[in-house]
Formats: C-alpha cells, sequence, structure tokens
C-alpha cells in the first residue's frame, strides 16, 4: 500500500522550462527523418496495443501482436468480420497514441509523475503477453528498461522532464502517421490501411477516417499542450 501510495501522490511540479524543452525535443524527434524511423517504433506500439485493447473489449479473440522491424505491426484477432466490434478494432490504433499522450499531460499536470512512467511500464508489459515474435519482444524489453532505469536513477527534474518529452512524443508522433498513410493512399499504395479498412467495412470514404484520426490527434495535442502549457 505505501508503494501505491508514493506512485499516486502528487510530486512537486518541475520548473516550466522543463515542458518547454521536452516539448522542443519531441517535435524534434517526430520531424527528424533519422530520429523518426526509431523512435516510430514506439508510435507502433501504441497503436498496435489499441487494437489489441479494442479486439478484448469488443468481445472478439485476440491471436496475438507482431511488432516488425520496418515500425510497421499487425494485430490479429477472430471474431465476427462486420459489425461494431471489427469497426471498434481496426478504427482503435491511429487515436490510441494521441490518447495515451493527452492521459500522460493530465497526469503530469497534477505532478504525477512517477504515475506517468509506472502506467507506462505497465502498459508495456501488457503487451509483452501477447507479442508473437522476437522483434516485438525486443522492442518492448528495451522500452521498458529505459523507462525503469529513468524512474530508479534519474533525478526528480529529470524524471520529470523524460515523462513530459514521452507524452508530448506521443502527442506530436501521433500524427504523422496519419500524414504518412494518406501519402500512401494518393499513391495508390497502402490499400489494406486502417481508413481502407475501415471504409470497407462501414461505407464511409477511406478520406473520412483519415480527417477523423487527424482532427482526433490534433484535438488531443491542444488539449496535451493547454493542460502542460496553460
Amino acid at each position: 500500500m505505501e508503494i501505491l501510495r508514493r506512485s499516486i501522490e502528487a510530486q512537486a511540479a518541475p520548473p516550466q522550462w522543463v515542458f518547454v524543452v521536452a516539448a522542443v525535443l519531441a517535435a524534434v524527434t517526430v520531424l527528424s527523418d533519422r530520429l523518426w524511423p526509431v523512435a516510430r517504433h514506439v508510435i507502433t506500439i501504441a497503436h498496435e496495443g489499441g487494437h489489441a485493447l479494442a479486439a478484448v473489449a469488443s468481445g472478439r479473440r485476440l491471436a496475438g501482436v507482431r511488432l516488425h522491424s520496418d515500425t510497421s505491426g499487425v494485430t490479429v484477432s477472430s471474431g465476427r468480420p462486420t459489425g461494431p466490434g471489427v469497426i471498434a478494432t481496426v478504427a482503435a490504433g491511429y487515436p490510441t497514441p494521441s490518447l495515451i499522450g493527452l492521459g500522460a499531460a493530465a497526469l503530469l499536470a497534477t505532478g504525477r509523475t512517477s504515475l506517468v512512467l509506472q502506467l507506462c511500464v505497465a502498459m508495456l508489459l501488457a503487451m509483452l503477453v501477447v507479442i508473437r515474435n522476437g522483434f516485438g519482444v525486443m522492442s518492448l524489453l528495451v522500452s521498458t528498461a529505459a523507462i525503469l532505469a529513468v524512474s530508479w536513477f534519474a533525478p526528480p527534474t529529470a524524471r520529470a522532464g523524460f515523462a513530459a518529452y514521452v507524452a508530448c512524443f506521443l502527442l506530436f508522433g501521433a500524427l504523422r502517421p496519419v500524414v504518412e498513410v494518406q501519402r500512401q493512399r494518393r499513391r495508390r499504395r497502402g490499400r489494406d490501411s486502417d481508413p481502407d479498412q475501415l471504409a470497407r467495412l462501414t461505407g464511409l470514404p477511406p478520406g473520412f477516417w483519415v480527417g477523423l484520426f487527424g482532427l482526433t490527434g490534433l484535438a488531443c495535442l491542444a488539449g496535451g499542450g493547454g493542460l502542460l502549457f496553460g
């Protein structure tokens, strides 16, 4: 109970410049063509985690998740091929990084840095249970080890900065894959993308789903920014 209490209780707020630096570094990571291919694996983990959670929540049978070295991923579930369950499962991927980032920003705004990092570890360990390939296991273990190292050894200001970086990276990073999938569609590639699958399931055009994902990401970014800097 003491460990739980310490996790939930608020810590002293860091100086505002810590959040500013974290946001700038996160934006640079997302915009950099050198850093993004590596950092994008984190977005893929959250994306596929969203598919997996929605599949379980909608009553589908989750077969597993695979993460690949090219930053792609696939979540396999079985159940009815049509209907709300499969639609929710397919639709959950792109918004999930934004929603996690918004949740992290909300916790950081109340000073709960430790809770943010511990929830990140908990989500990664939950994903580890359903991963079905070696690269995916390695990605999750590396990510978990990095967060634990910061949690255990970094001073309070550095921990807060790292947690803010994670939140901002998820908020910024969730938008780039939406732009990328639209570019692929314009080149008549990626016809099995989430928006195209949703178009076949719902009858709504793929552009509607791309726009919805983009607006969701922008709304979460604005909300997260307001929480951290408002």
